[in-house]
């Protein structure tokens, strides 16, 4: 079996992302080994200006789109959020952590359910806060987004980069 392509098929078949030393323990290849074949496989991506990249988020890496490419990806693929989801969810993001109530006066009454699959989904955490509770974003966030790091900073700045290189959209 050819490590690099075990990987390569262990990281596309995971919707989370996979640590070197879950994918040697799964495929019996010995971790250095995965660990050359991840960067070689990111190299790879990279030469070739593929529109997937395998990107890294803490010790976790994972296959995805290309920032620039999931435009494309609503029209063949169904969306796990909605646009007011995911604007929810980057209000969060940007502004951690954050009471519910205080989200509550500037997202209205959707903030209830969308902070309610949040949490389902794995992407929120709440933390009860007298009367509300706190919102920040958890580890899978980052991973999901490709963000590569869990840093509140980090995390803002990637989403000012997003609002920059993204269009406007109504809210859904």
């Amino acid at each position: 079996m050819d490590p690099k392509r075990a990987v390569e098929a262990a990281l596309f078949s995971s919707a989370e992302g996979l640590r070197i030393q879950e994918i040697s323990e799964r495929t019996g290849i010995p971790e250095e080994e995965i660990r050359t074949a991840v960067m070689d496989l990111r190299r790879e991506y990279d030469d070739r200006d593929s529109a997937i990249v395998i990107s890294k988020a803490g010790n976790r890496f994972r296959m995805m789109l290309r920032s620039e490419y999931t435009d494309f990806t609503g029209k063949f693929a169904k969306a796990e959020m909605s646009g007011g989801m995911m604007r929810t969810l980057s209000t969060i993001a940007y502004n951690q952590p954050v009471l519910q109530s205080e989200l509550f006066r500037t997202r209205g009454p959707r903030t209830y359910d969308d902070v309610h699959r949040l949490v389902e989904l794995g992407f929120v955490s709440a933390k009860k806060s007298g009367q509300t509770f706190e919102l920040t974003t958890t580890p899978k966030f980052s991973e999901y987004f490709g963000i590569g790091s869990t840093r509140k900073s980090d995390i803002r700045a990637w989403i000012e980069e997003q609002s920059r290189n993204s269009p406007g959209q109504q809210d859904g």
